[in-house]
Order: C-alpha cells, then structure tokens, then sequence
C-alpha cells in the first residue's frame, strides 16, 4: 500500500516539473528575444549605467550562474540546459555588441571619428568596471557569507572578468591611439609611455577620452555647417564689410579671419574685406574704408553694408561712420572685442617703456610692415591711440550716428593658459583685476547694444585670437564660425 503511494506521488510530480520546465524554458527564450530587439529598436546598451550594470554581469558569468542557479533551485525553480544557453546568448550579445557599438554615433560623422567615439565610452567602462571589480574580488569572505561560493569558481570568475575588462581597455585605448588626428607623434610616445606609470594612467585615460570628445563634437559641428551650406541663413540685406585689427593685413592667402569667409560665404553671405594698414592711425584707415564702402556700393549697386569689426577695426569703423560722414552707407555695425574705452595693456606699456625706447620698437615694425605692404604705418600713434585718454576724447568727437545699427560681442579667457601668445598680457590685465580676452578688458569692449560674453565651459576660456580664428582650431563648447553664421543670422533677422 505504502509502494503504491509512493508510485502515485511520484507520477502526479513528474507532469508538474515537465510543465514547470516547458514554462521556464519559453520564459527564458522570451527574454532572450525581447531584450535583442528592445537593444535592437531603443538601443537600450547605449544608456551607461545599463551597459555597466551588463557587462558587469557578463563579465562575472561563473557566478552570475553560480549565485542565480543555487538561489532556483532552492526554491525549486528549473533553470536546466535551456536557462544557461538563453543567458549565455544574452551575454555574448551583450558583450560582442559593445565591443563593436559601444555607443549611440552621429549618422553625419564619419565612420573613424565613430571608431574614435566608441573608444571613448570604451574606456569610460573600463573605469567604472574595473573599480567595481576590484571590490568584488577584495571581498570574498563577505560574498560567500551570502552566497555560499566555492573559492576557486570564485577565483576562475575574477580571472575570467579582468581579462574580460584588459580587452575592453585594449579595444578602446587602440580605437583613440591609431585612428585620432589629434594625437601628434610626441603625444602617441607620452601617453604610450605614461599609461604603465600607476595613478598616473588614470589621467592618461581620461586625457584620451577628452581628445577622443573633442574630435567627436569637432566633426559633428562640421557635420552641421555642411548641412547649413546654401541655406542662405546669411543672407543679409545688405553685403558685410569685414575689418580687421592692428598688426595684421588682409592677405590673399592668409586671412585674418581663418575660415569664417568661406563659411558665411557657403551661408548666403555677400563678403569684402577693408583693406586698411596694419598700423595705420584710425584717421589714415578710415579714409581707406570709406573709399572701400564707395567701391562696393558702385559695384553691385547696393545703398548701405553691414560693418564686423574686430579689435581696432571697429575704432577705424566708428571714425568713418562719423566723423568722415558715411553713416547714411553704413546698416550696421558690429564690433567684437574692441577696446572703445581704451587698453590697459597700452596703458601698462606707455607708463613702463621710456618714450625713446618705443620711438626704436616704432621704427622697427614701420620699416617691416612697408614691405610687406603698408604705404603709411605708424606704430607709434597707432599704439598710443589704445590710451584710455586718447579713447575718452575719440569717443566724445565719434558719437553713434542715427539711422546705424551699432552692437558688440566680447570674449574672455579664464587663465594665461587659454593662449600662449596671450598669456603675459593677460596677466598683465589681471594686476588691475579686469576680465580680459588677453588684450581688451571687458568693459571697455561695450558698445551700442552689447550682445553678451563668448566663452566656454571649460578650463581653457576663449582669446582676442579665438575671435577671429587665428588657430584654426576647435574648443569645447564654442565654435567660432558657428558664431559668426549666428551673428551674421541675427542681422539678417533684423533687416540689415
């Protein structure tokens, strides 16, 4: 009687396990398949702390399996042939998807600087991963108290997870170090020297993935202004007048405006430059900009233009607009960064260098800069009419003429290391305590109606250089000809 029981026990748990099974076994191949696709439509591994958390399960797969199936079967709860081979593809996925995508990429940037991208978010795992991981494997004692773990599946998982980890680090450090542009040779040789020095390849790290950034946000602003190309968003009413600031001229081949031109030009834009001397005084090149507004104004027969100027430009620009009466031709004028109440940089140099002395430094540059195409320079006025008493008169004899639109923009660096050729000066400024731009204060750059302050968020701030693109460089968070399409934009949305 008591066999007969025992057979008939057995029998009725037999089809309960059976369907306990079918249902995990669907359960778990329904899991497999909604997380390939939700990863496939959402792209749910691009989220960081969801890919941390994964590759952190990933990598610890022996006692994922370990701790999962133990805690199943405790509670009798199949997890069998079925349960291991649907995490284990869920795992490989995982692993093989981020190693190859490891983040969501610009469909506009080019497939390197995806490869570059990618290896950023590499090492960023790598970080987090491997600070994880070593929490785990100094604590041993603590996990078994929980999970009853065989210390050698327990070694077996952490060799398996740190290797798992090497490759992660290789597969970014590689993406950055062969495919960035930004890594010059002296660079490649530092950080491939650096990265064994402990602590200090922290920092190696990180620099890599600040330089893998740049280049990302570099190629998706380019990316950008090809898109913007013939949208005619510069179109002004009136053709721009561009002129420039002291010690520079407007070369054929090396222009003082970098690549702004080319893209306001691509944008709609109508662009001549001034053409004024390098060191000319402001009444000599006012003169050349009056004739210079004549002659557009004869050529494509337009009423007025639409006056940038940067630095001294402007003070050369505000002397034609009134005093030499061209404010019924002028729409518009903006100046960026021009020093309308004087330089403190000028100031600092007239009260430091002997008048003799200045006279010689004069003469050198006016001889120069008559070969290389000033009819007329000279430095000494030049210089000496960035005074803060000079300025105070100009401004009283060059009042804005009514019917001109005037506006200005400046920019700030934030340390002496924002640029090289800045640096001294920049200093020089902050003895008195003033934001400067490494040659204008701030203050002394309003004028009209002031537009607002052009920096970044980073360390680094933004130059009187910057400002015109001097470096034909790219910064983080400010994008010089971004900038000028948006000003020049502006104007168009007013009228000018």
């Amino acid at each position: 009687m008591d066999n007969k029981r025992i057979n008939l026990t057995c029998r009725s748990k037999h089809p309960i396990n059976y369907t306990m099974n079918i249902l995990f076994s669907v359960l778990y191949t329904l899991f497999v398949l909604i997380f390939i696709m939700a990863d496939i439509k959402k792209k749910i591994l691009n989220y960081c702390i969801i890919s941390i958390l994964l590759l952190f399960i990933v990598n610890n797969a022996f006692l994922y399996f370990s701790v999962t199936s133990t805690l199943l079967l405790s509670n009798d709860l199949p997890f069998g042939v079925v349960g291991y081979t649907t995490f284990i593809i869920v795992f490989l996925y995982t692993w093989c998807r981020m190693q190859l995508y490891p983040c969501k990429i610009d469909p506009d940037v080019s497939r390197t600087v995806g490869i570059i991208y990618g290896g950023r978010q590499l090492l960023i795992l790598f970080l987090w991963l491997i600070v994880i991981q070593l929490f785990i494997s100094l604590n041993y004692n603590f996990i078994n108290r929980i999970f009853q773990l065989e210390r050698d599946i327990f070694l077996y998982n952490n060799i398996i997870a740190f290797v798992s980890i090497i490759l992660t680090f290789l597969n970014g450090w590689f993406r950055i170090f062969i495919f960035s542009t930004r890594l010059w040779i002296v660079r490649r040789i530092l950080v491939s020297t650096l990265i064994w020095i402990p602590v200090i390849n922290i920092f190696i790290i990180l620099y890599m993935c600040k330089i893998a950034s740049i280049e990302y946000d570099h190629a998706c602003n380019k990316a950008y202004k090809v898109k913007c190309i013939d949208s005619r968003v510069c179109e002004t009413k009136y053709p721009l007048l561009l002129l420039h600031g002291v010690g520079f001229r407007d070369f054929k081949y090396l222009n003082y405006w970098g690549r702004i031109p080319k893209y306001l030009i691509k944008n709609g834009a109508t662009v001549y430059y001034g053409h004024q001397e390098a060191f000319g005084t402001i009444k000599d090149n006012a003169q050349m900009i009056k004739d210079k507004i004549g002659e557009i104004i004869t050529e494509i027969g337009c009423e007025k233009v639409n006056i940038i100027a940067h630095s001294k430009g402007g003070l050369d620009a505000r002397y034609t607009i009134t005093t030499l009466g061209m404010g019924e031709y002028v729409a518009s004028l903006t100046t960026i960064s021009t020093p309308h109440r004087g330089s403190a940089l000028a100031e600092f140099f007239n009260k430091h260098i002997p008048d003799k002395h200045y006279h010689s430094i004069a003469r050198f540059f006016d001889k120069r800069f008559l070969k290389i195409g000033d009819k007329n320079p000279d430095f000494y006025t030049a210089m000496h009419q960035f005074t803060k008493e000079y300025v105070e008169q100009f401004n009283k004899e060059n009042p804005n003429v009514e019917g001109v639109y005037y506006q200005s923009y400046m920019s700030l660096m934030k340390n002496c290391f924002s640029h090289s050729l800045l640096a001294i000066p920049y200093l020089i400024m902050c003895l008195s305590d003033k934001k400067n731009d490494g040659l204008v204060t701030l203050e002394s750059s309003q004028w009209g109606e002031f537009r607002g302050v052009y920096t970044n968020k980073k360390f680094r701030g933004i130059s009187h250089g910057d400002m015109i693109d001097i470096t034909r460089g790219d910064y983080r968070n400010f994008d010089v000809i971004e900038t000028y399409i948006n000003i020049v934009s502006d104007l168009k949305n007013k009228g000018f």
